[in-house]
């Protein structure tokens, strides 16, 4: 019988451990313990796992940003927890009058400042449909 443990212990040892992208020797790119992107990718439920990770990052980081986008309405919230998850904690901390509207619940301004920005210009539609999350229109 297999003992699983000890041939994934095998694996790390003779493939390494590697938890950023590479090159491996035949030049593809390769994560984890050889595992081949190029040919192989992710699978959807390795992508939605991670997918969830990340979201858990961006919440905590939301947090420690913002406490308050925890009091907001769900569409609010949602909003606020999409750009921090794009930008990361250290872009989106950069939106700093954004942020100070939000928590004076002055969210049309908010909005304006969001629009004044990089990230708006560089995906327009995806960062319009989240403002007007943010700004509380219906039937987004």
């Amino acid at each position: 019988m297999l003992n699983r443990d000890a041939l994934m212990a095998d694996l790390i040892n003779d493939e390494g451990l590697k938890l950023k992208p590479y090159r491996c020797t035949a030049g593809k790119l390769t994560i984890g313990c050889g595992r081949n992107l190029d040919d192989r990718g992710i699978s959807r439920d390795e992508a939605l796992y991670m997918l969830g990770n990340d979201i858990s990052i961006a919440l905590k980081d939301l947090d420690a940003v913002i406490p308050e986008w925890r009091l907001l309405d769900e569409k609010r919230a949602r909003a606020l927890a999409n750009m921090c998850f794009q930008l990361g904690r250290v872009r989106f901390c950069q939106f700093t009058k954004m942020l100070d509207a939000i928590r004076k619940h002055d969210f049309a301004e908010a909005g304006r400042e969001a629009r004044d920005s990089l990230w708006y210009r560089q995906v327009p539609a995806r960062a319009e449909r989240v403002v007007k999350m943010l700004e509380g229109e219906d039937g987004v």
